[in-house]
């Protein structure tokens, strides 16, 4: 029984990507690049609200690479690191100011029922923001969330290394993923354990 229970606690439960889904929001991010580049200079829509977006999705989705990566740059765009705490324990609403509240209840809604949001909730963000800076704020959101999988697929990759495979996920696939990603992925690896590493010595 104990053999049981062990092997449920450590199956692989978080979200990855399939190969539908995976190409589909590479032609998304690809074909919408020119409205992406346009997101990034909407000056109602500061570096630091962006960060509060990629570690609000990531926290949700349980990317530990994201996590590493974003709350380093939550820090660098001025964000306190316990504001960062609270942002992963998805306790933001303290922090925020009135102008962020409704993009991260958004970003954490978007999350949480895997991109099927209320349409409710949609046009609640659209009423708030306007139609554009709403849209450039839901393209943040896809970014991180593409992010996300990554990270999560590469460890459901691992994870089948270990024997372990993640369920769904399809061999054929994890292969494919690994040729595309492991040139990224394994430098990410080594930088996150430097710095764990650091931070154990301070």
């Amino acid at each position: 029984m104990k053999f049981v229970k062990d092997s449920m606690e450590h199956k692989f439960d978080r979200k990855i990507f399939t190969a539908k889904v995976f190409f589909g929001d590479v032609f998304f991010l690809i074909s919408r690049s020119p409205r992406i580049i346009g997101a990034f200079c909407n000056k109602k829509i500061n570096k630091a609200l962006i960060e509060k977006i990629m570690t609000v999705s990531t926290a949700v989705n349980g990317c530990v690479y994201c996590e590493w990566f974003h709350a380093k740059q939550a820090v660098s765009s001025g964000i306190s690191e316990e504001e960062i705490k609270n942002m992963l324990s998805l306790q933001f609403q303290a922090d925020a100011s009135n102008f962020e509240i409704p993009a991260l209840l958004y970003t954490q809604h978007y999350a949480e029922t895997s991109r099927n949001p209320d349409a409710e909730m949609t046009q609640r963000l659209i009423d708030f923001y306007g139609k554009k800076t709403a849209y450039d704020i839901y393209l943040f959101i896809r970014i991180i969330y593409f992010g996300n999988l990554i990270g999560n697929t590469w460890d459901a990759v691992l994870s089948r290394f270990k024997g372990e495979p993640a369920p769904n996920s399809k061999l054929w696939f994890e292969l494919i993923f690994f040729l595309l990603f492991f040139l990224f992925m394994f430098p990410t690896m080594f930088l996150m354990k430097r710095d764990a590493k650091k931070r154990s010595k301070l």
